[in-house]
């Protein structure tokens, strides 16, 4: 069985030490992370002046109020993309993963601009070189400002730019293997396979009253696949039936059940007394519930 992956650590407040100086070194870190910030502020305000004032002469700012050089260039999101549901599941979903990858560097990111400005936090996920598993809302697209400096004014741009696509191919990227062929080439023969492998796989369903139809869509969930390698590899020792029973306890127990009153050891000896109690535990939490589970 897989080692379960790290959660992301929770935020805890640590209670400030009384009397402790800051060194020098932290102070210099600290200067110079203030002053990027100030920077990309500065810059966010030249873009937010160009967004609200777009028939305003941008000339009317002081050259003290921005940094840019002689035709130097800066983009930034146009604030209300920031209300785009869209770019908001996205920034969730980064965040989310971002922070169950790092939990064991016990790093919380909250806000991806200002976390990862450093690019700490990014050569900490290059460093792992992997594909992230995870599914990125399609289509997301923004309004970026770009803001540039000729002869001294500030022009500004407003173009639209897509963040992520429409996803024609929903598997992860490997080899080229027998399927991609099979898809690519000969798509006749597709319902040869399928037609074998529904076979195969209702030979053991068929133990346990169970019956598919469709590939396409009965494997979704994993309920089949967890099924299916239950019967097929099913333990033979005890320690392995302990196991299975164990791990089942800690699912009622994931779904907020209580711990159950019986051992693993006890329902694997066939003690009726204690199977009935976790079979009750589970009955009087979903004995209410509508879901109608059909077999097809």
């Amino acid at each position: 069985m897989a080692v379960p992956r790290p959660k992301s650590p929770r935020c805890v407040v640590t209670p400030l030490k009384e009397d402790k100086e800051e060194t020098i070194w932290e102070k210099i870190g600290t200067l110079g992370k203030k002053k990027r910030i100030k920077e990309v502020q500065e810059i966010q305000e030249e873009g937010k002046y160009a967004i609200d004032s777009p028939s305003s002469p941008i000339t009317d700012l002081p050259p003290e109020e921005y940094s840019l050089g002689e035709n130097e260039e800066r983009s930034m999101i146009e604030p209300r993309s920031y209300d785009d549901p869209k770019l908001k599941e996205l920034i969730s979903v980064l965040i989310e993963w971002i922070n169950d990858e790092l939990a064991d560097h016990r790093i919380i990111v909250k806000d991806l601009e200002e976390d990862l400005y450093d690019g700490q936090i990014l050569q900490k996920l290059f460093a792992r070189q992997f594909r992230a598993p995870i599914r990125l809302p399609e289509n997301v697209s923004v309004f970026v400002v770009v803001v540039q400096k000729r002869d001294g004014n500030l022009n500004h741009r407003t173009i639209l730019e897509e963040i992520t696509f429409h996803y024609e191919d929903v598997g992860m990227r490997c080899e080229r293997d027998a399927f991609d062929t099979l898809f690519d080439h000969a798509p006749d023969k597709l319902q040869v396979v399928k037609k074998s492998l529904i076979m195969f796989v209702n030979k053991y369903l068929n133990k346990i009253n169970c019956e598919v139809h469709d590939l396409d869509t009965q494997f979704h969930d994993g309920i089949y696949l967890v099924l299916l390698m239950g019967l097929l590899e099913a333990p033979q020792d005890f320690d392995q039936k302990v196991h299975n029973v164990n791990f089942a306890f800690e699912l009622m127990q994931d779904v907020g059940l209580d711990k159950p009153k019986a051992r693993p050891e006890d329902i694997v000896n066939l003690d009726l007394k204690s199977t009935l109690r976790v079979l009750y535990n589970l009955f009087t939490k979903y004995k209410s519930c509508k879901t109608e589970i059909i077999i097809k």
